[in-house]
């Protein structure tokens, strides 16, 4: 391992803190990471300046509030419609001040993440983040990835474009892992171990998960996130992506990658090293700590998260992961091995199927069940550093469209009084 090339995630990278005040461009600037961001950079004017800011566009009173608090250069929107609402909304906060270039349409973020600055921070939720993470790689900025799904569905890209350590992970495990490793060389590294909450139904085997409601999924135990990724926490396949994406950005293989169920979130992950010691990092659940990371590395951001008590009296609890009841991290690895298009097929027809739950359409179990059946149907060999976007984007298509098919038979074959 010490003799193949440094990894897309290298602590131990070289960076130059002599520039003063770090420019930065914020994708997804009104989503939950963005707006964290942004926060941090608000209470820290003498270590950052945002330039650019980009969002979907259906926020446009807090994107213009955005930007003027901040002053920034640009402002970009993928939706064209969008463009009315933010001119008024910036006139009104501007006034009678120049108004900052607006860029509007699907490459809108793309078209900003290549522009002048030291930073991007990709905070893009979807698959949509993959065209601006290579275009901010191929830019030569660093690139503080938040959107772990551009990694998992395009990875063979990311990494035929990225230099060794340009990527500084977001993820509060992967930004964990990045810390620990930095106590060490990577031929010290025996395994990562993935920390994971366990989501609202640890403990709980299959057959008690058949009848579990979107309500009872929704209700995490320890952070507060959005519905998809928060049925993902329930099924686990959010820590099945983390393991791709920990494979993908430390290149250590699948099987020195351990998920292990944390119920207090407190530790956001460990490395354990050769000579048989583990480094873990952990903080109260707050994405602060991880975002200061990202976008700050190697310097440190004072009072970026908050600290522990260690006067109060806590337990921490560490449990094996019951792969019967989550088979998704299982699955996980074997799409990450796979590589091409199979980790953009998993990732998109997850999707889907949590869509259908959501919508009563198709039970807990039945998500990973229909996954698994449109994992084995894509059945393509890897494409390797053949991948291309259109290739990824193609999968992604056709693993919405199966996997929508098969939860709409499911719901048809199901008795009336089982989808009452």
């Amino acid at each position: 391992m010490s003799d193949s090339p440094a990894p897309l995630a290298d602590p131990h990278i070289a960076f130059d803190v002599s520039e003063g005040r770090r420019d930065l461009v914020v994708l997804g600037s009104t989503g939950s990471i963005g707006t964290q961001a942004i926060d941090l950079v608000l209470r820290n004017p003498d270590r950052f300046r945002v330039t650019a800011l980009s969002a979907a566009g259906g926020r446009v009173g807090l994107l213009a509030e955005q930007a003027r608090q901040l002053r920034v250069r640009t402002v970009a929107v993928a939706r064209e419609d969008a463009v009315p609402a933010l001119r008024e909304a910036l006139g009104g906060e501007y006034g009678s001040e120049p108004l900052p270039e607006i860029l509007a349409g699907p490459d809108a973020a793309t078209d900003i993440a290549t522009s002048e600055c030291h930073t991007v921070l990709n905070g893009i939720t979807g698959s949509i983040g993959l065209a601006p993470t290579l275009a901010a790689l191929e830019a030569g900025r660093t690139l503080a990835l938040a959107n772990k799904e551009s990694l998992i569905v395009g990875g063979p890209l990311v990494k035929a474009l990225a230099k060794p350590g340009q990527i500084i992970p977001v993820d509060s495990e992967h930004a964990a892992l990045f810390q620990a490793l930095a106590a060490g060389t990577r031929a010290d590294v025996r395994k990562l171990v993935v920390t994971a909450s366990g989501g609202p139904f640890r403990g709980r085997t299959r057959a008690d998960l058949a009848h579990v409601t979107p309500d009872a999924a929704l209700a995490h135990p320890t952070w507060a996130m959005g519905p998809v990724i928060t049925i993902n926490s329930a099924t686990l396949v959010n820590k099945g992506l983390e393991v791709i994406e920990a494979h993908l950005l430390y290149d250590i293989p699948f099987e020195r990658i351990e998920v292990v169920v944390h119920p207090q979130s407190y530790v956001h992950s460990m490395v354990e090293f050769t000579d048989g010691s583990t480094l873990a990092q952990a903080t109260p659940p707050d994405m602060g700590g991880p975002i200061a990371v990202g976008i700050g590395w190697p310097v440190r951001v004072p009072d970026a998260a908050p600290a522990f008590d260690w006067s109060t009296a806590s337990t921490w609890e560490f449990f094996p992961l019951d792969n019967e009841a989550f088979p998704s991290v299982g699955l996980a690895r074997h799409v990450g091995s796979l590589g091409g298009t199979a980790p953009a097929v998993f990732n998109a027809a997850n999707e889907e199927c949590v869509d259908a739950f959501l919508a009563g359409r198709l039970p807990f179990n039945g998500i990973m069940d229909t996954v698994t059946e449109v994992v084995a149907e894509h059945g393509q060999p890897a494409k390797g550093t053949s991948l291309t976007v259109a290739d990824v984007l193609e999968a992604e298509t056709w693993a919405r469209a199966r996997a929508r098919e098969m939860a709409e038979k499911f719901g048809e074959e199901q008795p009336a009084e089982a989808r009452a």
